[in-house]
């Protein structure tokens, strides 16, 4: 950005002394984009105070801390439950933290941390559980009571990773459906589902956090709340930057702070984050000028279980072609589902504009910006063994058209339990098992294509051997066949090579 772009137009002083006096100019991030196209950059620069943006979605890495006050006889908390959903102890004596996505004890995921804070919100009665250490100074082992958020102390939200400057798309290419924190994604590529506010996004509106930092003042769960960092796995460089923030949970609506369970994932909390950028020089306007037509988005594959930057991409598209409704992918017209909201996103933008235009908001300068020279490092897995690691790879395979007879004999001789099925390009087809084989025998039956199992879980050699442990257990069965990208057989994995292994590390 040139030197003229960032000369100073306004300062916030100036911004909050036209708050005060009712005269300030607010705008949408939607509206400016408008703006910007249709009058440039510098126009809306003079005539534009501030642009309001907002998102609301889940937002996993969400939780609050609580103080319930001390009881008498006082306890001091080993564990808690509240509504059964346990928090986290281990701070002070009353003090405790819960996490949006902990499950409760008897409901699993319907019930989780995040349905416990908004039920908080909306001033419902909670069941406390506690067990406490039973001390000298703090004698209580068990006590059990009710509460309202009113006879909490405090009640402190604090959320580590909030706000995700964009999101990854999801797609599955696998030929199951699989059930993950982007929703349910369908087989062989039956669906995308994404995420984020695109031109809406707070951090898309202000790329290099010139206005935000720690102290800034933002609209989180329908109060006012601050940043207080860059959030947990912060990536700037990649434009997937995050902010750590706070508010207080008392003063909070219910309609921004929604308790959620996603289908066979797991238990988290919706939450609305708005955060407004003072346009303070040309190049802020330039930058909350962009539209979802700008934000580019790659559509992972999840239906590779790697990490999230170890997942093939298939394409990159852009916000406007996701909320269209549909993607090509791969010649095939894809219908894409967002797992966010845009209506409350633009609702809470209206919302803090709305407060700034009252007088009821005012803006603050961060006392320390948020960093852009991060990088997102992940878990250094020295000790992580994988299929190819332990796969049998000379590995022996069978024809449908072959007989029961012979491949009895084959398994028999070579003592193996499991026979992939392939055709004549080596595509695994099937599988038959040891036992499959009785039954056939036991029934009369003489080819392989009456007897085999045609959807075969498999695995690739890149996968943990946990994930393959999963899949076993999941499943009931005792063997995968091993495919490359091309669903071509190159070996075998069984319980006994896990046991193997697994069992010797002992």
């Amino acid at each position: 950005m040139s030197n003229d772009k960032k000369k100073p137009i306004r300062t916030i002083e100036e911004i909050n002394e036209k708050i005060k006096k009712g005269d300030v100019v607010v705008v949408t991030a939607d509206e400016m984009t408008k703006i910007v196209k249709e009058e440039g950059a510098e126009k809306a620069a003079k005539e534009i105070d501030v642009v309001t943006t907002g998102t609301f979605g889940m937002m996993c890495s969400s939780g609050a801390f609580l103080n319930f006050g001390h009881s008498d006889p006082p306890v001091k908390i080993k564990r808690v439950w509240l509504n059964d959903v346990e928090a986290t102890a281990g701070l002070a004596a009353v003090d405790a933290y819960i996490g949006a996505t902990r499950p409760s004890r008897t409901l699993g995921i319907e019930y989780g941390g995040g349905h416990v804070i908004e039920d908080l919100v909306k001033g419902k009665e909670i069941e406390v559980e506690i067990e406490g250490y039973g001390t000298d100074c703090y004698p209580v082992k068990k006590l059990e009571t009710i509460i309202t958020i009113h006879d909490l102390n405090q009640a402190i939200m604090v959320n580590p990773r909030n706000a995700y400057q964009k999101y990854a798309a999801a797609t599955n290419s696998s030929d199951r459906t699989i059930y993950t924190y982007m929703g349910t994604l369908l087989p062989n590529y039956g669906n995308v589902t994404f995420s984020g506010a695109g031109e809406l996004s707070p951090l898309m509106n202000d790329p290099d956090y010139e206005t935000i930092g720690l102290g800034t003042r933002i609209f989180l769960g329908g109060a006012q709340g601050y940043v207080i960092g860059e959030g947990t796995q912060h990536n700037p460089k990649t434009q997937f930057g995050t902010l750590m923030v706070k508010g207080n949970l008392k003063e909070m609506d219910p309609r921004y702070v929604r308790g959620a369970t996603v289908y066979r994932y797991g238990s988290s909390l919706f939450i609305g984050v708005g955060i407004p950028i003072p346009i303070l020089n040309v190049g802020l306007a330039e930058k909350t000028g962009i539209s979802d037509e700008e934000i580019f988005v790659p559509i992972v594959d999840y239906g590779v279980p790697r990490r999230a930057d170890l997942r093939p991409v298939v394409r990159k598209v852009s916000y406007a072609e996701l909320k269209s409704g549909k993607v090509e992918i791969n010649g095939m017209s894809v219908r894409t589902s967002p797992v966010s909201s845009f209506k409350m996103a633009k609702e809470i933008a209206e919302t803090l504009k709305k407060w700034i235009e009252q007088g009821e908001f005012f803006l603050t300068l961060p006392v320390e910006r948020v960093p852009l020279d991060r990088e997102f490092r992940p878990m250094p897995l020295r000790k992580t063994l994988r299929v190819k690691d332990v796969m049998v790879r000379d590995v022996i395979t069978a024809k449908e058209s072959d007989s029961i007879e012979n491949v009895a004999k084959i398994m028999i001789e070579k003592e193996i339990n499991h026979l992939p099925v392939v055709d004549e390009n080596n595509k695994l087809v099937g599988i038959v098992t040891s036992w499959d084989i009785s039954k056939a025998v036991a029934q009369g039956l003489d080819t392989l294509d009456k007897i085999m199992t045609r959807e075969v879980i498999t695995a690739t050699e890149d996968e943990p051997l946990e994930e393959v442990a999963k899949k076993l257990s999941k499943f009931n069965i005792s063997g995968l066949p091993v495919v490359d990208k091309e669903k071509k057989v190159i070996g075998i994995i069984t319980s006994s090579d896990l046991s193997r292994v697994w069992g010797s590390k002992k």
